[in-house]
């Protein structure tokens, strides 16, 4: 039974697959490396459909002899200028479609690629560089390397917290479904449909500290569903607070369903003096928001049973 908003315990639920997450976040920025692989391999770039990738060069393009082949009612058509081409796809590609794209440079060399698409995902920006050995290949690749490094750390750092993490052992137990070996309470139950998807999302009270969790289910979709990000932070400013996350599987198959646990402290809802509530945000592969959640404070310290 779908339950109303009570006084005690505020909570807004949205179904928002139309919403993109890509201006809020970082720009998706690769670079390829030509030297570490012989000159006719075509190197892959992935686009979205009404997203532009820039593929930028060392050297300029020359604009007439630069090729998208299978480019009309599929893309604008491409932009070749200085150092820069720009690709805008009127729709999305599928993983099957691959389009030749040939880029001259002004110095007579040829750089081959295939345009293709990837779990929903693009490049804003591909950086090309011919010779790994110059300046500006040296300083990406360093650059490379260090974010690898800090990402392997930051990994490394989450699955340290999480074997030690009560909270991330409450969430396991929530994903499971053996929420009677936990101390939550259900308090909200909503059901959201969008036509592709369907999400049971039930929200519990324990003794301060809040939890949610969601049921998916991918009736018709192609695709896997996964998450891209989860992300809680404060409703006054934003400010991002910790949590605990867990999922039953890494990713949700066509025809099957899957649970997602969140679990949050009291201590995260501390705000100054006082508490603040929380938005608990979900990003699915593709970078689009698929829930929003807004938590009442009150949650983390309801501790009576109905």
């Amino acid at each position: 039974m779908r339950k109303t908003l009570s006084a005690g315990c505020a909570l807004l639920l949205l179904l928002g697959t139309s919403v993109a997450v890509a201006g809020e976040r970082d720009a998706v920025v690769r670079n390829i490396y030509l030297s570490d692989h012989p000159r006719d391999t075509a190197s892959p770039v992935y686009v979205r459909g009404q997203v532009a990738t820039v593929l930028r060069f060392e050297k300029a393009c020359d604009p007439q002899a630069t090729k998208l082949l299978g480019w009309e009612g599929r893309f604008e058509p491409p932009v070749i200028g200085g150092r820069s081409v720009l690709l805008l796809p009127l729709q999305d590609l599928e993983p099957e479609d691959r389009l030749p794209l040939r880029v001259m440079l002004t110095d007579g060399t040829e750089v081959p690629f295939i345009v293709t698409a990837r779990d929903g995902l693009g490049d804003q920006q591909v950086n090309v560089f011919p010779d790994r050995k110059s300046t500006l290949a040296v300083h990406a690749a360093l650059t490379d390397a260090l974010n690898r490094e800090r990402a392997l750390r930051r990994e490394n750092d989450r699955y340290r917290k999480e074997e030690t993490s009560a909270d991330h052992a409450l969430a396991a137990l929530l994903a499971s479904g053996s929420t009677q070996q936990t101390p939550f309470i259900e308090r909200q139950k909503w059901v959201l449909r969008d036509g592709e998807m369907e999400m049971v999302v039930r929200v519990y009270a324990g003794k301060a500290k809040a939890a949610v969790v969601f049921h998916i289910t991918n009736p018709k979709s192609e695709r896997p569903w996964s998450l891209m990000e989860a992300r809680l932070s404060t409703a006054s400013s934003g400010e991002a607070r910790p949590f605990a996350l867990r999922m039953d599987q890494d990713s949700i198959a066509p025809g099957a369903s899957g649970r997602l646990a969140v679990v949050a402290d009291r201590s995260a809802f501390k705000s100054g003096d006082g508490f603040d509530n929380l938005e608990l945000e979900l990003f699915r592969h593709d970078g689009l928001r698929h829930a929003y959640v807004l938590l009442d404070h009150r949650l983390a310290r309801e501790l009576k049973r109905r």
